[in-house]
């Protein structure tokens, strides 16, 4: 999944929530202490299933969340994400 960080602009509200996978999972699954765990696993598992994963990765790219598993991805696999679209977005306007 490739997104514009201008597509991801979201209302303070964050409805999405209601509808998340995860929601009434206890949170320290999708904080794991190592990126590489069995937690992140099962947490993405949870991400692959989720209405709303999209969404959910939306808020974390536009409010730079660093830690988690944020729409089935862990932070350093957003800050690869984000860099692909800003090279794809300097390409475009080079």
């Amino acid at each position: 999944m490739v997104m514009a960080l201008n597509d991801a602009l979201l209302e303070p509200e964050e409805q999405w929530r209601d509808a998340a996978a995860c929601s009434g999972t206890e949170s320290d699954l999708f904080f794991p202490v190592a990126e590489e765990s069995a937690e992140t696993s099962r947490a993405k598992e949870i991400c692959a299933s989720c209405p709303v994963q999209e969404a959910c990765l939306a808020y974390a790219l536009t409010t730079n969340q660093t830690d988690g598993v944020w729409g089935g991805m862990t932070a350093t696999e957003r800050r690869r994400l984000r860099r692909r679209i800003r090279d794809r977005e300097r390409r475009k306007a080079g």
